[in-house]
């Protein structure tokens, strides 16, 4: 491979590249770091509005150049700038303790909420006052893998371009539409006006999860509101649901974390529209 093309974390395409870390240089310049080969291979298959490819720029260390090199090659194809780095300077703008060898920069991929509505959905997770990054991610994942048509981030909700939602999505981020800055109250409204059933999940829920399902109430589209981490929905939150619905807890565990919640209530949703329509 040679001699690294940037040796110097002061070169002005790193320099440009470490300042995204920052929520303000984001938004700037719509840009956003992805790390590691799952997440850069997802981007580079990625094409936005027009078929515009969202991956910019991709940063390699010489031996990830030679162990993905079908990635690196992909991404050249798409016309992005590809460079070739010493190893301390994709530590120095990684976000990770041990960085894999491929960063990429990306365009910004959020979808107008409007876009979202004129496809009729049937499977979404919207979240409200959601503040950990980690936490963000890792529901937009378990909605991907549910078969979620998307995902609303409120305006009270964590950055979707967070280093750590970008790493804890592993890729998800690229597969499914995404909203982002929707006032809770707006969502609900364009969701129901839509034909889409509203559900809060909260553990202290008059509704349980296995009556709903018993039913036969959630068969038909279906939103899910999934709150803050710690203290869960705020009332006015839960007053503008359809029905406020908490998972039953068989064993003596005393709540499930907000990521497994939203797991087991989005694969509710997506077994009872496959098994059997909403009465």
């Amino acid at each position: 491979m040679g001699t690294p093309e940037l040796i110097s974390p002061r070169s002005p395409r790193v320099t440009a590249a470490r300042r995204l870390a920052k929520r303000a240089f984001r938004g700037k310049e719509r840009r956003f770091i992805a790390e590691g080969p799952q997440a850069v291979r997802e981007a580079v298959a990625h094409r936005g509005e027009g078929g515009e490819p969202t991956l910019t720029e991709l940063f390699t260390t010489a031996e990830a150049a030679e162990r993905y090199a079908d990635i690196v090659d992909a991404a050249r194809a798409t016309g992005a700038r590809v460079h070739y780095a010493a190893d301390g300077v994709l530590a120095d703008v990684s976000q990770t303790v041990t960085p894999q060898g491929l960063l990429g920069v990306c365009r910004f991929l959020d979808s107008p909420f409007e876009d979202i509505l004129r496809a009729r959905p049937r499977l979404v997770a919207v979240l409200a006052h959601v503040r950990d990054p980690g936490n963000a991610g890792t529901v937009l994942r378990c909605a991907d893998a549910a078969g979620a048509d998307a995902v609303v981030l409120t305006d009270a909700s964590v950055d979707l371009y967070n280093p750590k939602s970008v790493r804890a999505s592993v890729g998800s981020l690229f597969h499914l539409p995404v909203v982002v800055g929707v006032p809770v109250e707006d969502a609900v409204q364009g969701l129901r006006e839509a034909g889409v059933r509203v559900l809060a999940a909260d553990g202290a829920g008059e509704n349980d999860l296995d009556d709903e399902l018993d039913a036969g109430t959630m068969g038909g589209p279906t939103a899910w509101i999934f709150g803050n981490e710690a203290w869960g929905l705020p009332a006015e939150t839960r007053d503008l649901a359809d029905a406020v619905v908490r998972v039953p807890i068989h064993g003596k565990a005393e709540s499930l974390n907000l990521a497994t919640a939203a797991a087991v209530c989005l694969y509710a949703s997506a077994r009872a529209q496959r098994v059997r329509p909403a009465r």
